[in-house]
């Protein structure tokens, strides 16, 4: 035991190291079943298939990350400035980069 470590610093180091090791198997074994995975899709895709579409590229996809709706979310606003505007916030910019 190191002698400039008090025993609740060795406990966190101690407890620390076990937890990067098990984060490091455990992300491992994700990384190996997503490739595996993989493989198996590109596998059955290479059989031949009538279609009139064209093959489209399937990126792979991490399980645990919920895929983002491009449909559902809020709709871009935009406001049209007046001239009196946008000559308020040129000024604003130059004003703001004048020590740049």
């Amino acid at each position: 035991m190191p002698v400039h470590l008090t025993p609740a610093q060795l406990t966190a180091l101690t407890v620390l190291a076990v937890a990067s090791v098990a984060w490091l198997l455990v992300l491992t074994r994700v990384l190996r079943r997503m490739r595996a995975r993989a493989e198996a899709h590109a596998a059955f895709r290479s059989f031949p298939v009538r279609s009139a579409l064209p093959a489209v590229p399937v990126l792979p996809v991490l399980p645990a990350l919920p895929r983002q709706q491009q449909a559902t979310g809020p709709h871009r606003e935009s406001v049209e400035l007046t001239t009196a505007e946008k000559d308020a916030f040129a000024g604003l910019v130059r004003r703001l980069s004048g020590d740049r």
